[in-house]
């Protein structure tokens, strides 16, 4: 279980942005008309879902993503990001484009004075992509098919990215990594007591038995 240390470091990391400042970077940064913005879920960063006038050419929606004050302390990092995206775009995935700023670059450092210090964030701008969650629509075999082919495409094709500064992805103790799976075990609390906590027990479990032995066969 997180410490409550962990936790307010965790809450001061993520950004607390407004809607009328989202529009209002959307619009300094990146050079959009806004007509709207609506706030999007997200883990540690913020994302913003943001609407602009009708223009003659190029799309009227986008996600506006501040990048919480840890991550934003690691520019590489954001920089491999949009690269692996714009990289997948070009081999046909179905992915969001990459937007530049006025100043034509990827993304922007913009600083706030959020009263006691000032803290810094990392912006990004990416053309939004309509679709529905996975956990919203129905499950069959058919659609777990499909899932299974498209991430077996996706590693085939990131096998062939190269970028000097990809080793920043390369982060320790980062729990969306699949070879640190046993570091779940302190979340396992916001289960209760039910079957999906057996479950999730027994896959953690079997990672440490049959796996982690493993890992240094993997590829990385």
């Amino acid at each position: 279980m997180s410490s409550g240390n962990d936790q307010q470091s965790e809450a001061l990391s993520k950004p607390t942005f407004s809607e009328e400042q989202a529009s209002a970077l959307a619009e300094s940064v990146f050079g959009l008309k806004v007509s709207k913005v609506q706030p999007l879920p997200s883990y540690d960063d913020q994302n913003f879902h943001v609407y602009v006038s009708k223009t003659k050419n190029g799309p009227t929606e986008y996600v506006l993503k501040i990048s919480n004050t840890k991550a934003s302390k690691n520019p590489d990092l954001i920089e491999v990001q949009n690269h692996i995206i714009m990289f997948l775009k070009a081999a046909g995935f179905p992915t969001s484009s990459v937007c530049r700023t006025k100043g034509d670059n990827t993304a922007s450092l913009v600083s706030i004075d959020s009263g006691s210090e000032i803290k810094s964030y990392l912006v990004r701008l990416l053309t939004y992509l309509p679709g529905r969650p996975i956990a919203e629509i129905p499950i069959s075999p058919q659609l777990l098919y499909e899932i299974g082919k498209l991430a077996a495409k996706l590693d085939k094709t990131l096998q062939k990215f190269h970028h000097p500064k990809l080793s920043s992805l390369h982060r320790k103790n980062f729990i969306w990594n699949l070879k640190n799976v046993p570091l779940l075990e302190k979340y396992l609390y916001v289960l209760g007591q039910n079957r999906n906590r057996e479950i999730v027990e027994h896959v953690i479990h079997l990672f440490k038995e049959e796996v982690k032995p493993k890992l240094s066969h993997f590829r990385e």
